[in-house]
Formats: C-alpha cells, structure tokens, sequence
C-alpha cells in the first residue's frame, strides 16, 4: 500500500509547489514581487497551501482508507498530504526569491531545487508517519 501512494504524495506536492513557483516568478517579472511584500506573498502562499493541503488530505485519505480499508494509512497520506502540500508553498515563493537575489534567473533554475525539495519532504513525511504509526 506505501508504495503504491508515496507518489502521489510527492507528485501533488511537485504540482502545487510547480503552481506557485509559475506565480512568484512572473511576479518577479513583473516587479509585482519584491523584498518588501515577500513576507505578505508567502504568507499568503502558505495559507493557500495548508487550505489545499486539508482538502486533498481529506479526499486523498478517504480514497485511500476505502481502498485499503485501512483508516491508519488513510490518516498517514493524509497528513503527509497537509506538510508536502504547505512546504511546496513555501519553497514555490521562496525559492526564486533567493535565486533572484544570489542573481541566478529564477526562470531558468527555481523547477530543479522545488522538485527535490517537494520529493524529500513528501517521501520523509510519508514514510516518517508511516515508520511512527504502523511499525
């Protein structure tokens, strides 16, 4: 059952993660992102990715506990769900924002380092509540 779901923990967390980062780097463009709103910008994004965390944590954790018929791993992606889902928000905005400010085109180099950290952090989360719950 993991194995079968770990991707798609990681995959929602690449697709919500690519979402933001298309916003923030054409709001860098655009000038409509900057070092003075930053923190508004990701707070917004992160809120808009704890929302879409909980509502894809509930449909993707009742598909998964009718499937299996297992509430625990229900519970598991679901959560793991909710945490790949708010750091992909989190690195979507950030991300350019540091590599515009290391002077790297954000444009260019921003999917590479969201992909590997919307991977890591969707395969920790789940296999971490997975090790903490069934083992």
């Amino acid at each position: 059952a993991l194995a079968i779901l770990m991707p798609i923990v990681a995959s929602m967390g690449g697709n919500a993660g690519t979402q933001t980062l298309t916003v923030a780097v054409r709001a860098l463009a655009t000038r409509e992102l900057t070092s003075t709103n930053a923190y508004r910008v990701i707070g917004k994004e992160l809120l808009v990715g704890a929302i879409n965390g909980v509502l894809f944590a509930i449909i993707t954790g009742a598909i998964a506990w009718g499937w299996f018929q297992e509430p625990q791993i229900g519970l598991i992606i679901g959560m793991a769900m909710i945490v790949n889902m708010i750091v992909a928000g989190l690195a979507g905005a950030s991300i350019p924002l540091l590599l515009d400010r290391a002077g790297v085109d954000p444009a260019i180099a921003s999917s590479v380092f969201l992909t590997t950290v919307t991977d890591v952090v969707g395969f920790f989360a789940f296999l971490g509540l997975a090790a903490a719950f069934l083992i």
